[in-house]
């Protein structure tokens, strides 16, 4: 049985691995955007638009590396400002329709790679891991 420090090396090395692969993935789809602007781009979905200072606080990334995340985006036609009805200084962004294909796209990838990779996993080994996964992230 291996030692605590050497199991939490190779969880570390697999994880790393793993994000080098979504950050690649992410790259071959539009090479003009990062994994992180995926992200924000799928959370605007998810939070039915929100404005820049919740994506610095979601993602715990600077407002200025939001700023030009966002501007990027802005300029590729991927997002959309909305004033922010409860305080008309703010901005809501929001992914447009091209946006929205877009992480449509990205989403039925990433979709068929699962697929592929998990294909002879057991149900209860796919349960295990997802509870496993939520464990993890239910941390932060």
């Amino acid at each position: 049985m291996p030692s605590r420090d050497v199991t939490i090396d190779t969880i570390q090395r697999e994880l790393t691995a793993f994000a080098r692969r979504a950050r690649t993935r992410a790259a071959q789809l539009h090479p003009q955007l990062s994994l992180v602007t995926y992200s924000m781009l799928d959370h605007m979905v998810e939070s039915g638009g929100c404005r820049a200072t919740d994506l610095a606080a979601h993602f715990m990334l600077d407002k200025s590396t939001v700023s030009r995340q966002t501007a990027a985006l802005e300029r590729l036609g991927l997002i959309v400002r909305d004033a922010d009805p409860g305080d008309h200084r703010g901005q809501i962004l929001r992914p447009s329709e091209q946006g929205l294909r877009l992480l449509q796209e990205a989403y039925e990838q990433r979709q068929a790679s699962y697929e592929d990779r998990l294909t002879d996993w057991a149900d209860d080994d796919l349960e295990r891991l997802a509870g496993y996964l939520r464990r993890y992230n239910a941390a932060d």
